[in-house]
């Protein structure tokens, strides 16, 4: 049988209901700001077993979430596909040195 939530587990799950109910997701800044600060001052009263770090915590968790997201530029590469400037030394060496070897030939 599964444990039942944490008291945080569902202070997350319900303060991520209340984003997509309220339509915090894509306000003005300024309103989101007032917002959390009134909806994390109802938490922090609604779930009083839960640490001024927890509380903290979940607002962190609340904006991360409402936060509009990042979108990529055209034609650019994740980061992590990006070679690295080392590995493209490499490349070039290999490459002259194989030019190199050729001509000489």
């Amino acid at each position: 049988m599964a444990a039942p939530p944490s008291a945080f587990d569902q202070a997350r799950d319900e303060l991520f209901q209340h984003i997509m109910r309220c339509g915090v997701i894509g306000s003005d800044p300024e309103h989101m700001r007032e917002w959390f600060d009134e909806t994390t001052a109802y938490f922090a009263e609604r779930y009083h077993e839960l640490s001024k770090k927890e509380i903290t915590d979940l607002r962190v968790l609340g904006e991360r979430f409402a936060a509009p997201t990042k979108r990529q530029e055209p034609g650019t590469a994740p980061a992590a596909e990006m070679p690295s400037d080392a590995a493209e030394e490499r490349a070039e060496s290999a490459t002259a040195g194989e030019f190199d070897t050729v001509s000489a030939a």
